[in-house]
């Protein structure tokens, strides 16, 4: 019980709410699909517009998605949650992180790094691969004196959670880079060939 009580009072409800539906009120609008949360409210997934109307003052998060998961950039949970621990990710130029775990076949043995919970691979020394994760591993091994102090309020002047390492990392969607080194080049088609045994003209009579 007392490992609940450091975690902020939205943090459950991020994880478990439904983004990127069409909002009711601004469903003919172009932005309308609700991929924001508010922390003040703690309450249901609105859009752009309500925004602008109903939490003009209050803290808000944007939600985005990477290949239909929802993650959310570091620059903003970080001002908000202790998010030290957790895998992030350069998408879109951005960093980021997950909400919640993936699907993914167990790693195998050559896997370096693997979430605490759920057993996903990590790029990095990271012991989750999201903050559901996270989440968990605070509820079940109690480790709200080592990995939070308060979660909330916590900034990367404090607990820098990018290394220079992590940093040259980058995961972009849909593509993957260069991984072997350029082919040689065949040898000149007009090189010097080597000439034939010379035949000497004939003696004169």
């Amino acid at each position: 019980m007392q490992d609940t009580m450091l975690v902020p009072p939205w943090f459950e409800p991020l994880l478990t709410t439904s983004f990127f539906n069409v909002c009711r009120v601004h469903g003919d609008a172009a932005r309308s699909e609700c991929n924001m949360f508010c922390l003040d409210c703690n309450e249901d997934a609105f859009c752009f517009y309500c925004r602008s109307s109903r939490h003009k003052d209050h803290r808000v998060i944007q939600i985005r998605r990477s290949s239909y998961h929802d993650v959310v950039r570091v620059s903003e949970i970080q001002k908000v949650l202790d998010i030290s621990g957790v895998q992030t990710y350069v998408i879109n130029s951005a960093r980021v992180l997950f909400l919640n775990e993936r699907p993914q076949p167990k790693s195998g043995k050559g896997v370096a790094h693997i979430c605490e919970i759920c057993g996903r691979s990590l790029l990095d020394p990271f012991r989750f691969c999201s903050l559901g994760c996270k989440l968990v591993g605070i509820k079940r091994k109690g480790d709200s004196k080592k990995e939070t102090s308060t979660m909330e309020g916590i900034g990367m002047s404090r607990r820098m959670v990018c290394s220079r390492h992590e940093q040259e990392e980058e995961l972009r969607e849909g593509s993957q880079q260069d991984m072997y080194p350029a082919t040689p080049s065949p040898p000149a088609s007009n090189a010097r060939r080597r000439k034939g045994i010379p035949h000497r003209a004939p003696f004169a009579s």
